[in-house]
């Protein structure tokens, strides 16, 4: 059974006055959340059981869930949304990283061809999916530093003449890599600044040990929603989205 589990708790202040009311997973575009539109392309992909952590507007997400995915998909709160970065968020939720996983931040929209060619392209214990800009990158990009396919770095800091891509926030567990990042998880959380900071810069210690690896997705749709720019992007990339599940036939009786 293939799990996910998307990081969907915080307010996303940098749309307000947007998500003064809502969370920025439930922003609409063209005509669904993205929320939604991150659902619906795991269904696609055969995801059947699909984890939502929630914070800001709780309450919003919970009943989205339930009206439209009451048996794929569950919620889990994180009363320290307001508190705690994303590392926080996925230290709450370790027991259900029980299995293999896909870890999908909140903002990440994408095609369903992008998490399926994660799955098939995964060899390492924990592999991130990866893209590469033809342009410079911006201060906000995750960059990623590589040695062929294997991560030695990961992180909004890289030197220009050290970055070979960017994550997009999407990466896999296999094997022993559930395991692997619930023992950094534990240790890390016993720092006091470590509730300030990304779950990436866990990533980036474990890619010291040579079990952390990437699977390039260039060419495919994604983006991510973060700005009002964004937002105009991606309702641009969910409009042909849109079109082409209007142009599939329909199934036979």
């Amino acid at each position: 059974m293939s799990k996910a589990i998307i990081l969907s708790a915080g307010q996303g202040s940098r749309l307000l006055p947007l998500t003064a009311n809502r969370p920025k997973c439930l922003l609409p575009i063209n005509g669904r959340s993205l929320l939604e539109w991150q659902i619906d392309m795991l269904l696609k992909a055969g995801f059947e059981d699909i984890v939502v952590v929630v914070g800001f507007c709780a309450e919003q997400v919970e009943n989205l869930v339930a009206q439209n995915y009451p048996e794929q998909v569950r919620t889990l709160y994180n009363p320290f949304y307001q508190v705690a970065d994303n590392m926080g968020t996925c230290w709450l939720v370790r027991n259900e990283m029980d299995r293999d996983f896909v870890l999908i931040n909140g903002d990440t929209l994408f095609e369903q061809e992008v998490v399926e060619t994660l799955l098939k392209g995964a060899r390492h214990a924990i592999t991130l999916a990866t893209d590469h800009k033809d342009e410079a990158y911006d201060d906000d990009d995750m960059k990623v530093t590589l040695n062929g396919r294997q991560l030695l770095n990961v992180g909004k800091q890289i030197p220009a003449e050290h970055i070979h891509g960017e994550s997009i926030g999407m990466l896999r567990f296999q094997g022993e890599g559930p395991a692997l990042f619930r023992e950094h998880l534990d240790r890390e959380m016993r720092r006091e600044a470590s509730v300030k900071r990304w779950y990436l810069s866990t990533i980036a210690q474990l890619a010291q040990t040579g079990q952390v690896g990437i699977q390039s997705i260039k060419g495919l749709a994604w983006g991510e929603v973060d700005c009002q720019a964004d937002l105009v992007n991606a309702e641009q990339l969910t409009a042909n989205w849109f079109e082409n599940e209007l142009d599939a036939p329909a199934c036979a009786d």
